[in-house]
């Protein structure tokens, strides 16, 4: 037959009562209550629970907030947590709520061991009585319920530590009793105190006090102490947050006061001097998470959105991304991020508005669509020091627009409110297009393949490649071949540091024929390039016909291309990403096996190879004085010290990049439509390269000043071969001599002024020597007299 619900209570309550008999020896307890004596089944059920009670009470940590930090270690960004809590000493609680918390949930904490007998006696007779329910639970046995609670390691354990059941009751005496041989009064009050809900989101008492009046639990008065306390009794329906909880827990306040005045803790005076109809009340309930930046104006939701991700993939914080998820919002971690304020203040700030050293003929509004994306990072030790965007990182997309992207129609877009990691990237958001940026990888290709920087080639306004092509794509000719253009339709001699500087698509195209894209692919794959779009993934996969991919139209994002020009700035030293500078749990023990992960991927000759080479781009100058041509000549002049770094342009402007480092700093900058990579808008360079710019100054400012280490002359010039001397020759003589020398030659179009007959060659270019095997063009005379010395012949510069 099955128990009714008053039944059951009855019995219940009976079962605590024996229990207390039982342990305490108060035979008179029992013998007040003959109906026990009628359940021997209770009594047995009472002795069959303490036998199975053997092992001791198992107290895991409850959940803690952790806090992400600057690395300045004093600036606060984020706070992640399931439950508002921050456990405190006892010592930095007031004395007033030490004695209101006693006074509101158990008068008789200091005379009980545990379990208050005459408490359970009184509480059976109120109940049997038709008054309100009593559970005669004490503090301490409220500390053992919620400490079971939070220890369970499976659902049920949950249901067992709060299902209202003789056996939980009989399981919280036992423990509460074991428990007060082991701890002393106040420390059990400090549990308690640290554990207990207030409501409104806080748990505990630091977040209670916050919550409610915005200070710590050491400098609450008598009132909010009072107030606080009793809000244990009913969280919910005494919040003093709400209008309709405030007066319930006034009242309740009352209650605490009177009996605090009961216990000696204040006198009657005292506690009505406490009373305060109008006491503010702020409850505020303490941000979560990313999209609660504690620095609205740093902009670094997105920084503290690659951080959370970037935890997630942490095995030393548990086995899958369930309990790595767990533990950074309960685990109470502090984490010292590797956000720099002032580069991450320069980031936002730049992303959203231009400089002033952009003249007007350059401005380009950055509104919607257009995404400004930011990346910075430290060369060396992989940390990512900033994160900017003109976008808001925020899953209320009330205000977005539509999304450009024809194939969605109709959907949001994610301007100004998005959580997409648009800058740093995943598997469904791989990237946008870089351009000549990628240009690097061949040239750090070709420079492990032995050629040097002094390799020429003898360009074309067009370059038939080996490399296969859909016959009806415009980059087609001669059928089926690639044949890249330079956007210019520059032609003639280039080497590495001239082409790099001036962007030669039929430079770059020859030199990754030469070397073989599976080099250059696997160079930017060791380098920290991912491929994340299927078909990337695929082509990468299998590269040897992928003949565009020195010219970037592989999907990246402006994370990835900072740090692996990063890499060639650490002398070719990869280090993964990673948003941390330190980690300490919960007692303040810092995490092991966070360090930067680096590893040595290029020859460092190799990298400062490279990064001499790159200096030409940004109107600096190589260590041998070679460079010739800028895509930004005003780069160097604006950050004022020495710089590397390259530009990017897709085909038909559909994104616009540049990427600069220094010893120190590495930053990328992207301008592009992350709705629609494809987007049929041009992208301009002038705001990307002023906002990366402006970011890397920024960034320095107030640091050394750094300069690049010159290359070896082997990896900067090579062992050259001398030119022979063809001047005033007939340009079928001239190119016959030049050819059997080991030289593949060109004839420049046009002619010149020169004391040379008309239609003899006036010089070679470039003159005097070069690398074996180089391109070497012949400049024909017009005669006139005018020009001066020809080249050819004799040893160049070494």
């Amino acid at each position: 037959m099955r128990m009714r619900k008053r039944q059951f209570g009855i019995l219940a309550d009976l079962a605590s009562l024996l229990l207390c008999g039982l342990l305490a020896g108060l035979v008179v307890a029992a013998a007040a209550f003959p109906a026990i004596a009628m359940s021997g089944l209770l009594a047995k059920t009472g002795s069959d629970t303490f036998e199975s009670l053997e092992n001791p009470l198992e107290v895991l940590p409850s959940p803690q907030i952790s806090y992400v930090y600057a690395n300045d270690a004093k600036t606060l960004l984020a706070m992640m947590y399931d439950e508002n809590r921050r456990d405190v000493k006892i010592d930095d609680v007031a004395e007033v709520m030490q004695h209101a918390m006693v006074a509101a949930e158990d008068s008789r904490f200091y005379q009980h061991r545990g379990v208050d007998v005459k408490g359970v006696a009184r509480a059976f007779v109120a109940n049997q009585n038709g008054a309100d329910q009593q559970g005669a639970s004490t503090l301490t046995m409220q500390y053992v319920r919620q400490a079971i609670a939070y220890s369970a390691k499976t659902p049920q354990d949950v249901v067992d530590a709060t299902d209202k059941t003789p056996t939980r009751k009989l399981r919280e005496m036992k423990y509460a009793i074991d428990l007060e041989k082991k701890l002393s009064k106040r420390d059990i009050l400090e549990r308690y105190l640290n554990i207990a809900p207030f409501g409104h989101g806080a748990y505990g008492v630091y977040a209670a006090s916050h919550v409610y009046f915005e200070k710590d639990p050491k400098d609450l008065t008598l009132g909010e102490a009072s107030l606080i306390a009793g809000l244990v009794k009913a969280p919910g329906t005494l919040d003093p947050a709400t209008s309709e909880g405030l007066p319930r827990a006034l009242e309740r306040q009352k209650y605490v006061l009177n009996q605090m005045v009961n216990m000696k803790f204040i006198d009657r005076a005292t506690a009505d001097a406490a009373i305060d109809p109008k006491i503010k009340i702020v409850g505020k309930r303490t941000p979560e998470g990313c999209e609660s930046i504690q620095r609205t104006d740093l902009g670094a939701g997105f920084y503290c959105d690659f951080l959370r991700r970037w935890w997630m993939d942490q095995k030393v914080f548990g086995e899958d991304q369930y309990q790595r998820a767990n533990r950074l919002r309960a685990g109470g971690y502090t984490v010292i991020s590797a956000l720099d304020m002032q580069t991450q203040a320069a980031a936002t700030r730049y992303a959203k508005e231009q400089p002033k050293e952009v003249s007007k003929d350059q401005q380009v509004r950055l509104g919607n669509p257009n995404a400004m994306m930011l990346a910075a990072i430290q060369p060396g030790t992989g940390r990512v020091t900033a994160i900017g965007t003109n976008r808001t990182f925020s899953n209320d997309q009330t205000p977005n627009g539509g999304n450009t992207n024809p194939d969605k129609r109709g959907q949001k877009g994610n301007y100004p409110n998005t959580t997409v990691p648009i800058i740093t990237g995943d598997s469904d958001t791989p990237g946008y297009q870089a351009g000549s940026a990628f240009k690097i990888f061949t040239a750090v290709a070709a420079l492990e393949s032995g050629l040097p920087l002094a390799t020429t080639i003898n360009t074309e306004k067009q370059f038939v490649s080996d490399f296969p092509i859909n016959p009806n794509s415009p980059a087609a000719c001669n059928g089926a071949h690639y044949c890249p253009k330079n956007s210019g339709g520059q032609s003639g001699p280039y080497n590495m540091w001239t082409g790099f500087g001036s962007s030669i698509n039929t430079f770059f195209v020859p030199l990754e024929q030469q070397v073989g894209v599976v080099h250059v692919v696997d160079v930017a794959k060791r380098m920290g390039i991912q491929f994340n779009a299927p078909e990337d993934a695929k082509l990468a996969n299998d590269p040897k016909t992928w003949g565009a991919f020195t010219l970037g139209v592989s999907a990246t994002t402006p994370l990835a291309l900072a740090n692996a020009y990063g890499t060639l700035a650490a002398d070719g030293v990869y280090c993964e990403p990673t948003p941390i500078v330190e980690v300490k749990d919960n007692s303040g023990k810092k995490v092991e096996g966070l360090d930067p992960r680096c590893k040595q991927a290029i020859d460092p000759e190799v990298a400062r190879a490279a990064v001499d080479m790159a200096r030409c781009p940004v109107g600096d100058q190589s260590a041998t004085g070679k460079c010739g041509g800028a895509t930004a000549p005003y780069a160097r002049d604006f950050v004022k010290r020495p710089i590397a770094g390259k530009t990017g342009t897709t085909d038909s402007e559909k994104s616009a990049t540049f990427t600069v480092m220094t010893r120190q700093l590495a930053v990328s900058g992207f301008l592009t439509d992350p709705d629609w990579p494809e987007t049929n808008k041009d992208m301009k360079h002038p705001p990307v390269n002023y906002a990366t710019l402006a970011v890397l100054r920024d960034g320095l400012a107030g640091q050394p000043v750094v300069g690049f280490t010159a290359p070896t002359n082997d990896k900067a010039m090579g062992k050259l071969v001398n030119i022979p001397s063809v001047k005033c020759l007939p340009v079928d003589q001239a190119r016959n001599r030049v050819k059997e020398a080991g030289f593949s030659v060109s004839v420049a179009p046009g002619a010149v002024a020169s004391k040379c007959p008309a239609g003899t060659v006036d010089r070679t270019n470039p003159a005097g020597a070069t690398t074996k095997g180089g391109g070497v063009q012949l400049v024909v005379s017009g005669g006139n007299g005018g020009g001066g010395p020809g080249g050819g012949g004799g040893p160049g510069p070494r």
